[in-house]
Order: C-alpha cells, then sequence, then structure tokens
C-alpha cells in the first residue's frame, strides 16, 4: 500500500520535471530549435492543430529555421500562428517553405526570458510539493483507517521527502542550465 504510494507520487515528480524540461525547451534562445515551436498550435481547416503535424523543421544555420508544410494550404494558417506567437519572430513565407530568422535578443529580452524560466521553474517546484502533500495525506489517512503503523508512516514520509528533495533538485539544474544558456551571448 505505503510503496504504490511512494511509487506513484515520484512517477508524477518524473511527469512534472519531464513537463518543466519542455516548457524550457520553449523558451526562446539566441538559437533556433523546433522545440521553439512545440506549443504553437494552427488553424487548420477550422481545427487547432499542432505544428509538429503539419510541417517539417530544419535548421541550417544557428538563428534560421525552414518550415516546409506538408499541405501548402497550411501556409497561411502556419504563418499566422507564428506571427501571433509570443515568439517575437517574422516569418517569411515564398510559396514552399517558410523561413524564420531569429534576432539577436537584447539584454532586456534576455533578462524576461530569464525571468520567464524562473517562474516555470517555481511552478515545477510547488507542483513537486503538492504531489507529496497529496502523498502524505493518503499515507496519513491510511494510519488513520489503522490500516498501516505510525513507524511505516514516518518511513513513508522519509522516502517521499528524499524524492521531492531529488525532483527539485533536477529542476533548479535545469534552470540553471537554461540561464546559463540564455546569458550566453
Amino acid at each position: 500500500m505505503i510503496t504504490e504510494i511512494v511509487a506513484d507520487a515520484q512517477h508524477k515528480m518524473d511527469g512534472t520535471v519531464e513537463h518543466t524540461r519542455e516548457e524550457f525547451a520553449a523558451i526562446r534562445t539566441g538559437r533556433a530549435h523546433p522545440a521553439m515551436f512545440n506549443k504553437l498550435l494552427v488553424d487548420y481547416y477550422g481545427a487547432p492543430t499542432p505544428l509538429q503535424q503539419l510541417a517539417t523543421f530544419q535548421v541550417p544555420e544557428a538563428r534560421t529555421v525552414l518550415i516546409t508544410p506538408f499541405d501548402r494550404g497550411a501556409m497561411a494558417g502556419i504563418e499566422k500562428a507564428i506571427r501571433d506567437s509570443d515568439l517575437g519572430v517574422n516569418p517569411a513565407n515564398d510559396g514552399n517553405l517558410i523561413r524564420i530568422v531569429l534576432p539577436q535578443l537584447t539584454e532586456e529580452r534576455r533578462k524576461e526570458y530569464i525571468k520567464l524560466a524562473r517562474h516555470k521553474a517555481e511552478e515545477g517546484r510547488v507542483a513537486v510539493r503538492n504531489i507529496r502533500r497529496h502523498a502524505i495525506e493518503s499515507v496519513n489517512k491510511l494510519v488513520k483507517d489503522k490500516e498501516i503503523g505510525e513507524d511505516d508512516a514516518r518511513g513513508a514520509e522519509k522516502q517521499l521527502d528524499a524524492a521531492t528533495k531529488k525532483h527539485t533538485d533536477e529542476v533548479d539544474e535545469l534552470l540553471k542550465a537554461k540561464e546559463a544558456e540564455l546569458l550566453e551571448v
């Protein structure tokens, strides 16, 4: 019973760390990478569709992305989704593909992105702590219902504390790496 609760909590914490990693990938740095477009939805024949499903991505240079749609009818929608996004880029459409040249990041923009990264990291840490809290509540309910003893509950709490520390440290490492990447000129 306790091992299931702890294992479930650790699995959820792993998912939270992975989600935080994906959130960081979407934050733009000076270099181009296809993950920047993961969160973009394109209005494709009336249905919001992820951009990854509508096109291929190439990064021929450090600050250039080439997007080749599978269906040329989706070009206008893709272009509009990119222009309306918070990426701060202006796509150029040549009829066959969409070219995006990322501008150099200004110091002010870098600081905004670092602030955003810190906010995402805090959200990740809070989510991990909430998972811990819910798991401890489940363990305490088992104690209250006299299904397990106090010693078992304390042991489970120590395991949950260790897992929480491990996962919040992972989020902190991700943040540190992202900040270093953003400050790199």
